[in-house]
């Protein structure tokens, strides 16, 4: 299977920088903006873009997870998210190959279990392009 690829992911991508600072205010924009920062955090040497107007975090070319802001939720999505390791069950979607993990202000979510899901997508599509 040839793997998804999007031309224009660099590190520390202004556009990204920007839509993070659009949409640091409120509940929801909030959410978004930690997630996507942590994605930073845990992923070394990620690049970015903006793909259908979210950040999405990529491994040179590859994209893995992005966030997406909605009416009324976060997405935390993974671009390979059916092949990953999910013991605590968070990740939704019946596509064949992504998943994403919805997230609202009022419900709480297991971080631990959140860190895990973005290390192994990074770690996943590490292993996809060196296979590839």
């Amino acid at each position: 299977m040839a793997l998804l690829t999007f031309t224009g992911a660099q590190p520390d991508n202004f556009r990204v920088e920007e839509w993070l600072a659009d949409h640091e205010n409120g509940e929801l924009g909030a959410l978004a903006t930690y997630w996507y920062r942590q994605i930073r955090v845990l992923c070394p040497n990620m690049s970015e873009l903006l793909h259908d107007s979210f950040p999405t975090a990529c491994l040179g070319e590859y994209p893995f997870a992005y966030v997406g802001m909605h009416k009324a939720h976060v997405n935390l999505g993974f671009f390979y998210g059916a092949e990953l390791p999910d013991p605590n069950e968070l990740l939704q979607g019946a596509g064949r190959l992504g998943r994403h993990v919805k997230l609202r202000p009022d419900q709480a979510v297991d971080q631990t279990a959140l860190n895990s899901l973005i290390t192994a997508a990074y770690n996943d599509i590490d292993q996809r392009i060196k296979d590839d």
